[in-house]
């Protein structure tokens, strides 16, 4: 079999692979290999192709990781309103308790049930309408609404 097909072939599978996983590391790595089958191509010898696959390979896997795109970013779900729809809505709080160890809560009826209620630091523990923060396990976490 010529060795600028095996190249394809390869980088044909990493791309099919790259479908069903998600991510775009496979797709670099079978760009690699495409340059690699370019590089048998036009009748280099076989380490040279190595070293081409290798070096885009390796090239466009780092470009990726420094991209926006291959990036990880943390996100704590208590805050993040596309992991709880929660985040954003709008409470009217009547009375709060006493400070609870410095924090300022109540009780208030939320979708149906009673909720406890924590004031985010820097509110202000007064009756009217709040917004909601994030979640700490059942609690709500609140703050004044502008």
């Amino acid at each position: 079999m010529m060795e600028w097909l095996v190249w394809f072939v390869l980088a044909g599978i990493l791309v099919i692979f790259e479908i069903f996983t998600g991510t775009f590391y496979l797709l670099m790595i079978g760009l690699g290999f495409a340059a690699g089958g370019l590089a048998a191509l036009s009748g280099v010898s076989t380490a040279a192709q190595l070293i081409v696959a290798a070096i885009v390979g390796a090239g466009s896997t780092y470009a990726l990781r420094k991209s926006k795109i291959g990036r990880f970013h943390k996100t704590d779900a208590a805050r993040d309103p596309n992991v709880n729809i929660d985040i954003g809505a709008i409470l009217t709080i009547e009375r709060w308790n006493d400070s609870e160890n410095g924090m300022a809560t109540a009780r208030v009826m939320y979708r149906g049930a009673m909720w406890d209620v924590l004031l985010a630091h820097g509110g202000t523990a007064k009756p009217g309408r709040f917004i909601i923060q994030e979640m700490r396990g059942s609690r709500l976490v609140v703050s004044n609404h502008h």
